[in-house]
């Protein structure tokens, strides 16, 4: 029996830098979709996971990503005071339990793979999530459930190692990491090869790697090694590669969308998804959508 996914990494020390001037003096995780940050989207469906411990990689300025899930007594004090009970219950429904989470700095930016790696201490001798902090996701229509927790549901079918998937354009792989498709099994799959950013032309599928994954712990060898692939960094997906040369891994197809918020595109259509998935202000969204539009 596979032992159960219980902590998540979030790589956050990223500079955000395709969306400055706006990232520079406030995280690119703390930009808000809707009125959440985007890390907590991100947490959220981690909690919804099952994730019980949330491990950040952070870097320099990135403070106010720890401050945002801890107390705050004078806002939480006034709060109570003015007898806005709602949004006092709704900030400690947000905030994790005492110990759940751990914060620990990627002192240079070395790639994903340096930046998972510098969890190595707080993860141990266990498998864990990765949630790239960029990424949100919408479950479909008739789905209750966001991205890691049908790649749980994969890893507690197949065990290993499980990496949710997305097709995207044949032109557009060269911008992604790709996987080839082995054996079907519905809507999951064996993965019988990767490879990151491959010359246009040259893909061995158009299923790209979509920013969750569940790995297990024999990942931090291959990672301390340090070896640079694509952008001279270390890329996890190289790390990846040698895995499943030991070990098993398997695609998960999201039945939903994700959402890039580290792109300007992907930020706007992010916040007007989420918009009009929320009961309390869907309506109205859609008339101001529909003025704008003419």
């Amino acid at each position: 029996m596979s032992k159960p996914i219980r902590k998540a990494i979030f790589p956050v020390a990223g500079l955000g830098t395709r969306f400055l001037p706006a990232t520079k003096a406030i995280p690119k995780e703390m930009l808000t979709v809707v009125d959440r940050p985007v890390v907590q989207h991100v947490v959220d469906e981690a909690r919804e996971a099952g994730i019980e411990h949330f491990v950040f990689v952070t870097g320099r300025g990135k403070g106010v990503i720890e401050d945002h899930f801890d107390m705050a007594y004078e806002l939480e004090d006034t709060l109570r005071k003015r007898n806005k009970f709602a949004e006092y219950d709704a900030l400690l429904a947000d905030l994790p339990k005492a110990g759940a989470t751990s914060f620990t700095r990627q002192q240079a930016p070395l790639g994903l793979g340096h930046a998972v790696w510098c969890a190595r201490e707080i993860i141990g001798d266990e498998p864990f999530a990765v949630l790239l902090p960029d990424m949100i996701t919408l479950p479909a229509e008739k789905k209750t459930s966001r991205c890691l927790a049908q790649v749980v549901a994969a890893y507690e079918k197949h065990g290993g190692n499980i990496i949710a998937v997305e097709e995207v354009r044949p032109e557009e792989t060269h911008q992604y990491g790709v996987v080839k498709k082995g054996n079907d099994y519905g809507n999951s799959f064996e993965i019988t090869g990767m490879v990151e950013k491959p010359p246009q032309g040259t893909a061995p599928s158009n299923f790209i790697i979509s920013g969750r994954y569940i790995l297990e712990p024999e990942i931090f060898g291959i990672l301390e090694k340090g070896e640079k692939g694509a952008g001279g960094e270390i890329q996890l997906t190289d790390a990846m590669i040698q895995l499943a040369r030991q070990r098993p891994f398997h695609g998960v197809f999201f039945d939903g969308r994700t959402y890039d918020t580290g792109s300007k595109l992907g930020f706007l259509t992010a916040n007007v998804a989420f918009g009009l998935s929320r009961a309390d202000v869907k309506d109205s969204l859609r008339a101001e959508i529909i003025k704008l539009l003419g």
